[in-house]
């Protein structure tokens, strides 16, 4: 199994689940079907979040012992919230054509605004291979601390899904070919067709499953099947805008209320923590201790091998190179395709369509205006 789900917090994590997919589809529906929603939930929440944030720094709303201070105060969080959401924000502009969005070179701020946050989640990757390769000297597995109060396992399943992710960055194609749909809700990239969205997918589930494990539950599966179900039944040729939004709205839920995931309605635990559902180890006990040695400079020791075994837990990565391979796999097979096809038309793929003819394709064309 991927997740411990027979454990006492199995319905709970489920029930979980179930809401912050919901949530999350309800959430993206009301930004991206009017322009008041969008600058309602990409705009002004984000700006109120952020003197918010600045005054949580300064000691309001309880100062150090504020969640967002206390539990989500690593850079990278900070970083991915206002990555999204400006992302969400240039992809408004290239949908309703204000602004930069009235320019034909922004059209390439997708493409570009996408492959920065792989390419930082790439780094994560490699990060947590040279993190354990520091511990065991090899690329075997070890345990080590992040800043965000996570115990990682880090190995050659980090390597396979870097280099997948730096495949994927090429599997974007079509890149300036965007439209925007006929009622005027989506900013549609045609050519981003199922082969890239499962690619990607596969690729992003492994991340968050590997450099993210306490939180893949929400962040790694409903965060991505939200925008991937959106696609499929009504918002052909949206998928990107849906991740871009959904990813954005997670982050400023998961930012202001992080006790929802580590304690009120805890994730379901990756089953790389081998034993820690009949140990009774619970998401926060994870981050307590993780936390404690990051703070103490021992992240990337062996204290936290011995720590993480101390709780009872014994290391199960079989999940995570199964993934890996997967994701691997999915991103050469999606590069292939695209260089066969590009080949046989004679176009540059990433100024021209690719996938023109394909079901996916032709369903999002007939949306655009």
């Amino acid at each position: 199994m991927l997740f411990q789900l027979y454990d006492g917090h199995a319905v709970t994590s489920l029930i979980g689940w179930v809401c912050v997919f919901a949530g999350l589809i309800i959430m993206n529906e009301i930004g991206r079907r009017t322009k008041f929603g969008g600058i309602l939930i990409f705009v002004i929440i984000p700006a109120i979040l952020t003197v918010y944030f600045i005054a949580a720094h300064m000691g309001a709303f309880g100062g150090a012992n504020n969640p967002t201070v206390a539990y989500m105060d690593g850079w990278f969080h900070y970083f991915k919230l206002y990555a999204a959401d400006i992302g969400c924000v240039g992809f408004m502009m290239i949908k309703y054509k204000e602004g930069l969005g009235k320019q034909e070179w922004f059209k390439w701020w997708p493409w570009f605004i996408v492959a920065a946050n792989i390419m930082i989640a790439n780094v994560s990757d490699l990060e947590s291979a040279f993190a354990a390769r520091g511990i065991t000297g090899d690329f075997s597995g070890a345990w080590w601390a992040s800043n965000e109060g996570v115990f990682i396992y880090g190995g050659w399943w980090n390597i396979l899904n870097f280099l997948a992710g730096m495949i994927n960055i090429f599997c974007m194609t079509g890149c300036i070919k965007l439209y925007t749909s006929k009622d005027k809700a989506d900013m549609l990239w045609p050519d981003m067709t199922i082969w890239f969205i499962i690619a990607y997918d596969v690729w992003n589930f492994e991340y968050t499953y590997l450099n993210l494990p306490t939180h893949t539950w929400y962040c790694g599966v409903a965060l991505l099947l939200a925008p991937t179900f959106a696609n499929a039944f009504w918002n052909k040729g949206g998928w990107i805008q849906n991740r871009a939004n959904t990813l954005a709205i997670w982050c400023m839920w998961a930012q202001v209320v992080p006790l929802f995931q580590l304690d009120w309605v805890p994730a379901a635990l990756p089953s790389v923590y081998g034993g820690a559902s009949e140990a009774g180890v619970t998401t926060m006990d994870l981050y307590s201790q993780a936390i404690a040695l990051y703070n103490a400079g021992q992240g990337k020791t062996v204290a936290a091998n011995q720590a993480i075994e101390a709780m009872g837990i014994t290391a199960d990565p079989k999940a995570q190179g199964v993934v890996a391979i997967a994701a691997l796999v999915a991103n050469v097979i999606c590069i292939t395709v695209i260089i066969t096809r590009s080949i046989k038309m004679g176009k540059n793929p990433y100024s021209n369509n690719v996938f023109e003819g394909t079901k996916d394709f032709d369903e999002a064309m007939a949306r655009a205006e």
